[in-house]
Protein backbone atom coordinates (compact mmCIF):
# COMPACT_ATOMS: atom_id res chain seq x y z
CA UNK A 1 0.00 0.00 0.00
CA UNK A 2 0.90 3.63 -0.36
CA UNK A 3 0.34 6.29 2.30
CA UNK A 4 0.57 9.88 1.14
CA UNK A 5 -0.02 13.10 3.04
CA UNK A 6 -1.67 16.30 1.83
CA UNK A 7 1.49 18.34 1.18
CA UNK A 8 3.04 15.57 -0.92
CA UNK A 9 -0.24 15.02 -2.71
CA UNK A 10 -0.35 18.70 -3.68
CA UNK A 11 2.95 18.34 -5.56
CA UNK A 12 2.01 15.00 -7.12
CA UNK A 13 -1.25 16.27 -8.59
CA UNK A 14 0.58 18.73 -10.86
CA UNK A 15 0.66 17.67 -14.51
CA UNK A 16 4.40 16.96 -14.58
CA UNK A 17 4.28 14.27 -11.86
CA UNK A 18 0.87 12.70 -12.52
CA UNK A 19 2.10 9.95 -14.83
CA UNK A 20 4.91 8.92 -12.47
CA UNK A 21 2.51 8.87 -9.54
CA UNK A 22 -0.03 6.82 -11.51
CA UNK A 23 2.65 4.26 -12.38
CA UNK A 24 3.41 3.97 -8.69
CA UNK A 25 -0.25 3.62 -7.73
CA UNK A 26 -0.74 0.85 -10.31
CA UNK A 27 1.75 -1.24 -8.37
CA UNK A 28 -0.06 -0.69 -5.05
CA UNK A 29 -3.06 -2.54 -3.73
CA UNK A 30 -4.37 0.50 -1.84
CA UNK A 31 -3.64 4.20 -1.59
CA UNK A 32 -4.35 5.96 1.69
CA UNK A 33 -4.44 9.76 1.78
CA UNK A 34 -4.11 11.47 5.11
CA UNK A 35 -4.32 15.18 5.94
CA UNK A 36 -5.51 15.96 2.41
CA UNK A 37 -8.06 18.58 1.49
CA UNK A 38 -11.45 17.46 0.16
CA UNK A 39 -10.54 18.79 -3.29
CA UNK A 40 -7.27 16.85 -3.33
CA UNK A 41 -9.06 13.63 -2.40
CA UNK A 42 -11.68 13.98 -5.11
CA UNK A 43 -9.10 14.99 -7.75
CA UNK A 44 -7.00 11.95 -6.87
CA UNK A 45 -9.96 9.57 -7.18
CA UNK A 46 -11.02 11.18 -10.47
CA UNK A 47 -7.44 10.95 -11.78
CA UNK A 48 -7.22 7.23 -11.01
CA UNK A 49 -10.67 6.59 -12.51
CA UNK A 50 -10.04 8.46 -15.74
CA UNK A 51 -6.38 7.71 -16.47
CA UNK A 52 -6.06 4.14 -15.16
CA UNK A 53 -9.63 3.10 -16.03
CA UNK A 54 -9.80 1.44 -12.61
CA UNK A 55 -12.79 0.96 -10.35
CA UNK A 56 -12.47 3.11 -7.28
CA UNK A 57 -13.75 2.69 -3.75
CA UNK A 58 -13.73 5.68 -1.44
CA UNK A 59 -14.23 5.33 2.30
CA UNK A 60 -14.86 8.33 4.48
CA UNK A 61 -16.33 9.34 7.80
CA UNK A 62 -16.87 13.07 7.64
CA UNK A 63 -18.04 16.05 5.62
CA UNK A 64 -14.55 16.50 4.19
CA UNK A 65 -14.88 13.11 2.44
CA UNK A 66 -18.18 13.80 0.65
CA UNK A 67 -16.68 14.96 -2.66
CA UNK A 68 -14.31 11.96 -2.76
CA UNK A 69 -17.18 9.54 -2.04
CA UNK A 70 -19.33 11.08 -4.78
CA UNK A 71 -16.57 10.90 -7.40
CA UNK A 72 -15.71 7.24 -6.71
CA UNK A 73 -17.47 4.32 -8.37
CA UNK A 74 -18.49 3.04 -4.96
CA UNK A 75 -18.65 5.18 -1.87
CA UNK A 76 -18.76 3.90 1.68
CA UNK A 77 -19.67 6.21 4.52
CA UNK A 78 -18.83 5.50 8.13
CA UNK A 79 -21.21 6.96 10.68
CA UNK A 80 -19.50 8.29 13.71
CA UNK A 81 -18.25 11.31 15.59
CA UNK A 82 -17.90 13.56 12.58
CA UNK A 83 -21.56 13.46 11.64
CA UNK A 84 -23.65 11.84 8.96
CA UNK A 85 -22.62 13.80 5.84
CA UNK A 86 -20.43 11.00 4.46
CA UNK A 87 -23.16 8.43 5.10
CA UNK A 88 -25.78 10.55 3.34
CA UNK A 89 -23.56 10.92 0.25
CA UNK A 90 -22.44 7.29 0.07
CA UNK A 91 -23.69 4.17 -1.68
CA UNK A 92 -23.22 2.05 1.43
CA UNK A 93 -23.11 2.95 5.11
CA UNK A 94 -21.38 1.10 7.91
CA UNK A 95 -21.13 1.91 11.58
CA UNK A 96 -17.44 1.10 12.06
CA UNK A 97 -14.43 0.75 9.80
CA UNK A 98 -14.00 -2.91 10.77
CA UNK A 99 -17.29 -3.76 9.01
CA UNK A 100 -15.73 -2.80 5.65
CA UNK A 101 -14.16 -6.25 5.29
CA UNK A 102 -17.53 -8.02 5.58
CA UNK A 103 -19.19 -5.48 3.28
CA UNK A 104 -16.65 -6.12 0.54
CA UNK A 105 -15.87 -9.80 0.91
CA UNK A 106 -19.29 -11.21 1.82
CA UNK A 107 -21.98 -8.85 0.58
CA UNK A 108 -19.90 -7.78 -2.43
CA UNK A 109 -19.45 -11.40 -3.52
CA UNK A 110 -23.11 -12.25 -3.02
CA UNK A 111 -24.26 -9.14 -4.87
CA UNK A 112 -21.93 -9.86 -7.78
CA UNK A 113 -23.11 -13.46 -8.21
CA UNK A 114 -26.77 -12.47 -7.83
CA UNK A 115 -26.44 -9.77 -10.49
CA UNK A 116 -24.69 -12.16 -12.87
CA UNK A 117 -27.45 -14.72 -12.48
CA UNK A 118 -30.17 -12.07 -12.81
CA UNK A 119 -28.77 -10.93 -16.16
CA UNK A 120 -28.70 -14.53 -17.38
CA UNK A 121 -32.24 -15.08 -16.14
CA UNK A 122 -33.59 -12.02 -17.97
CA UNK A 123 -31.85 -13.04 -21.20
CA UNK A 124 -33.40 -16.50 -20.86
CA UNK A 125 -36.85 -15.06 -20.15
CA UNK A 126 -36.74 -12.73 -23.15
CA UNK A 127 -35.32 -15.35 -25.50
CA UNK A 128 -38.09 -17.76 -24.48
CA UNK A 129 -40.79 -15.18 -25.14
CA UNK A 130 -39.34 -13.95 -28.46
CA UNK A 131 -38.83 -17.53 -29.60
CA UNK A 132 -42.50 -18.21 -28.88
CA UNK A 133 -43.51 -15.15 -30.94
CA UNK A 134 -41.23 -16.22 -33.79
CA UNK A 135 -42.75 -19.69 -34.08
CA UNK A 136 -46.27 -18.26 -33.76
CA UNK A 137 -45.66 -16.21 -36.89
CA UNK A 138 -45.27 -19.42 -38.91
CA UNK A 139 -48.64 -20.58 -37.55
CA UNK A 140 -50.47 -17.37 -38.47
CA UNK A 141 -48.76 -16.95 -41.86
CA UNK A 142 -46.68 -13.89 -40.85
CA UNK A 143 -49.80 -11.76 -40.69
CA UNK A 144 -48.57 -9.79 -37.68
CA UNK A 145 -51.51 -10.73 -35.52
CA UNK A 146 -50.94 -10.56 -31.82
CA UNK A 147 -50.47 -13.86 -30.08
CA UNK A 148 -51.42 -12.60 -26.63
CA UNK A 149 -53.53 -9.92 -25.09
CA UNK A 150 -51.60 -6.95 -23.66
CA UNK A 151 -52.74 -7.82 -20.13
CA UNK A 152 -51.30 -11.31 -20.42
CA UNK A 153 -47.97 -9.85 -21.49
CA UNK A 154 -48.03 -7.46 -18.52
CA UNK A 155 -48.90 -10.32 -16.14
CA UNK A 156 -46.17 -12.46 -17.69
CA UNK A 157 -43.55 -9.81 -16.96
CA UNK A 158 -44.99 -8.66 -13.66
CA UNK A 159 -46.06 -11.83 -11.89
CA UNK A 160 -44.80 -14.96 -13.56
CA UNK A 161 -41.24 -13.87 -14.24
CA UNK A 162 -40.61 -11.42 -11.41
CA UNK A 163 -41.19 -13.74 -8.46
CA UNK A 164 -38.24 -16.13 -9.16
CA UNK A 165 -35.63 -13.32 -9.30
CA UNK A 166 -36.98 -11.78 -6.08
CA UNK A 167 -36.84 -15.10 -4.25
CA UNK A 168 -33.42 -15.83 -5.72
CA UNK A 169 -32.12 -12.39 -4.78
CA UNK A 170 -33.24 -12.75 -1.18
CA UNK A 171 -32.31 -16.35 -0.50
CA UNK A 172 -29.33 -17.25 -2.70
CA UNK A 173 -25.94 -17.45 -1.04
CA UNK A 174 -23.57 -19.55 -3.13
CA UNK A 175 -20.87 -19.58 -0.45
CA UNK A 176 -21.41 -19.07 3.28
CA UNK A 177 -20.29 -15.86 4.96
CA UNK A 178 -17.81 -17.73 7.15
CA UNK A 179 -16.01 -19.25 4.16
CA UNK A 180 -15.93 -15.91 2.33
CA UNK A 181 -14.36 -14.24 5.38
CA UNK A 182 -11.78 -17.03 5.75
CA UNK A 183 -10.85 -17.11 2.05
CA UNK A 184 -10.62 -13.53 0.73
CA UNK A 185 -9.21 -14.83 -2.59
CA UNK A 186 -12.76 -15.96 -3.48
CA UNK A 187 -13.60 -12.28 -3.99
CA UNK A 188 -11.03 -12.08 -6.79
CA UNK A 189 -12.36 -15.26 -8.37
CA UNK A 190 -15.78 -13.69 -8.84
CA UNK A 191 -14.34 -11.02 -11.20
Amino acid sequence: GLVIDGRTLEHVLHDSLQNIFLELTEKCRAVVCCRATPLQKSVLVQLVRSKLKAMTLAVGDGANDVSMIQVADTGVGISGREGMQAVMASDFAISQFRHLRKLLLVHGHWCYTRLNNMVLYFFYKNVAYVNLLFWYQFFCGFSGTSMTDHWILILFNLLFTSVPPIIYGVLDKDVSAEILMQLPQLYKMSD
